[in-house]
């Protein structure tokens, strides 16, 4: 008799777990009962929301970020990303393994984990993660059926979210035109986070209170969460409507094709080129020791061996390569017969550092390894330099000095230019600069596209010596060059044509031949997204 009251402890205690759901959906609309903006809220699950459809257009949007907008359930990935951008790959390895101890300790807890692992030290003024790194990653995350839902609502939206504002603010605002973003705000002193979040009532209530001032609130708000979200109870209180979400649903969702972001996603910086899961961080960390290695020899096989077995060996090594040309050895014969002449102009889009070098030991096969090859660039640094197999040649970005230089290289033997004068990431093309139009009529289109496992090798913000570096230590990579046919007389600048279009016809030609848009975004323009310069190197 003395363990029934033990008994009956356990079993209140289980009914409890069991019917937590209840409890958070009772617990909203207690609050709502006792708040001034709205009546006691309705529960429903998110299905029902399409067919409400036309009474949501005069309606203000409350919805939880991560529950009702992104796929997956966690968001220790973004938290490893800040870490590895921000603060480097230890800061990125403490918070790996921490990752159990962040399970175990609750989500509350576990939040203040992540936050102090990955920005306690950084500073606030430098710190450009969340408007360079993060947005690529969470619009990948975005789920298709969720984010319709956010959209049929024709008035003001707000998101919610777990995370920092610092980290998501540019995300919703600038990608995905979301008008008000409640999160909880960093602590800083002296200019650098101390890796504490504010106290959450606080941060809430001041939210809460800011947007009806806005006089944006008047209409009814409708809301979307999910049933594990404990954090925003007393925000969501102020919704007539409360629609949920649950982890099955979000397992059916599709992610969210490119042509259906608001705002397209051009540049994107950081070096990280998968999704840092807990289960891929960990295989990347035991794949460094083994990358360096694999980076020595690719470099080392690179120097001291001929093309043609250098070739053999890098694609053993996971270094791979496409040489594409579209006809029946036409376009291969007028190459070699054209090499030979000398003054050949290869004009390519630009995809990484080594797109000349890849360039240069596929055109092996239609050219003699014998003849002279250059690539001109307009900045490198010095230990890419180093690492080229080919002669390169820097550019001044002094218009008359690098004319004249250009025409002294085709002068000498065959080049390699990339127009667009840095690297694209995405399948757009940046505005083709027209200089390499007025020097020959012997211009050859090359459509270059470039895939990368784990590691990208080129960056806007990061040290870009490390550039070459990151990209060998890739497990693998393809990358795919497209010779096309070379321009008719007609098209150039001695048939008539100016040079800008010149240049604007071959940026058509590649981009059709990529499947890429063409835009006329510039050098200047990226590095003034991603690094707030110019990107003088």
């Amino acid at each position: 008799m003395a363990g029934k009251p033990y008994n009956f402890k356990f079993f209140l205690f289980m009914q409890k777990v069991l019917f937590t759901r209840t409890w958070n959906k009772i617990y909203i609309q207690r609050k709502a009962s006792s708040s001034p903006h709205a009546s006691q809220p309705h529960f429903n699950k998110y299905p029902f929301l399409g067919k409400g459809q036309g009474t949501l257009l005069n309606k203000a949007l409350m919805f939880h970020m991560e529950g009702a907008l992104l796929k997956s359930a966690s968001v220790f990935p973004y938290f490893l990303l800040v870490a590895f951008e921000a603060g480097g790959p230890l800061r990125a390895f403490t918070l790996l393994l921490l990752y159990p101890i962040v399970c175990l300790v609750g989500k509350e807890w576990g939040l203040k984990i992540m936050v102090f692992v990955c920005f306690v030290g950084l500073k606030e003024a430098s710190f450009s993660v969340g408007r360079t790194v993060l947005p690529k990653f969470l619009l990948e995350d975005v789920g298709n059926e969720g984010f319709d839902m956010v959209m049929k609502c024709g008035g003001t939206k707000i998101a919610v979210t777990d995370m920092p504002r610092v980290m998501v603010d540019c995300f919703l605002k600038d990608y995905l035109r979301i008008e008000y973003v409640i999160g909880r705000e960093l602590k800083v002193t002296c200019g650098h986070f101390i890796g504490l979040m504010e106290d959450k009532k606080t941060s809430s209530g001041s939210m809460e209170l800011k947007v009806p001032r806005e006089g944006k609130m008047d209409s009814p708000v409708i809301g979307i969460s999910c049933f594990n979200n404990s954090l925003h109870h007393q925000l969501f209180s102020c919704c007539e409507v409360v629609y949920m979400v649950s982890e099955a649903d979000k397992k059916n969702w599709q992610t969210l094709p490119r042509e259906k972001y608001p705002r397209p996603l051009i540049f994107h910086d950081g070096r990280l080129a998968l999704r840092p899961t807990p289960i891929a961080s960990l295989f990347m960390f035991m794949w460094i020791p083994f990358g360096i290695f694999l980076l020595l020899v690719r470099a080392t096989v690179f120097f001291l061996l001929p093309y043609k077995l250098s070739i053999l060996l890098l694609h053993f090594t996971g270094l791979r390569g496409t040489l594409i040309i579209p006809d029946d050895g036409r376009v291969s014969n007028e190459l070699k017969q054209l090499s030979k002449e000398g003054g050949l102009l290869y004009v390519c889009n630009h995809r990484t550092l080594l797109d000349p070098v890849y360039l240069s030991m596929g055109l092996v096969q239609v050219r003699p390894p014998s003849l002279s090859l250059a690539a001109v660039t307009y900045s490198l640094s010095r230990v890419t330099e180093l690492f080229a197999p080919i002669r390169t040649v820097r550019l001044t970005r002094n218009r008359e000095k690098d004319s004249k230089m250009i025409g002294k290289q085709l002068q000498q033997g065959d080049l390699v230019i990339c127009p667009e004068g840095t690297t694209c990431r995405e399948p757009y093309l940046l505005r083709f600069s027209p200089l390499f139009a007025e020097k020959t009529d012997h211009i050859v289109p090359v459509a270059i596209d470039f895939h990368v496992s784990m590691f990208y090798g080129t960056t806007a913000g990061g040290y870009k010596s490390l550039d070459p570096v990151f990209l060998l230590m890739n497990p693998t990579s393809h990358c795919s060059a497209t010779i096309l046919e070379k321009l008719p007389k007609s098209y150039t600048c001695k048939g008539g044509k100016s040079k800008f279009e010149v240049a604007n016809h071959v940026q058509a030609l590649i981009g059709k031949a990529l499947n890429f848009e063409c835009t006329s975004l510039t050098r200047k323009d990226k590095y003034m997204i991603l690094a707030g310069n110019e990107g003088i190197v």
